[in-house]
């Protein structure tokens, strides 16, 4: 299974609460910005984010969707307490960890062993 790739600005402006948003997987979809579709210029990062979200997509899935979201939201709550800044809390977030160190390996989803982003707490 493939995520459904979306380009809107649109969507994600409306999505960009704490800080901007490039990226997002929502299941069964992955929307990007829109500069991402054409410009050559940002190819290579259009890889490697299409990557990253492919990552989430897959954790997404390996934990029925709503469990993931539920998961995801705790964390971030825990790590903005500790932490007090969304932009750092974010990145701390083990989904956001596995993602993070893993989104230059193309192949990484292929061989990624399930709730791999547990080693990433």
């Amino acid at each position: 299974m493939k995520p459904i790739v979306i380009y809107s600005d649109k969507i994600l402006d409306n999505i960009s609460f704490f800080f901007n948003v490039t990226g997002i997987a929502i299941f069964p979809f992955v929307i990007l910005r829109e500069r991402y579709k054409h410009d050559p210029q940002y190819q290579y990062a259009r890889v490697m984010l299409l990557n990253h979200e492919r990552i989430h997509f897959y954790q997404q899935i390996e934990m029925l969707v709503i469990p993931y979201y539920i998961a995801y939201v705790i964390e971030y709550v825990i790590k903005y307490i500790m932490i007090g800044d969304s932009y750092e809390a974010y990145k701390s977030v083990s989904f956001e960890r596995e993602a993070f160190q893993n989104e230059q390996d193309l192949d990484y989803v292929e061989y990624r062993e399930m709730y791999s982003w547990i080693d990433y707490i």
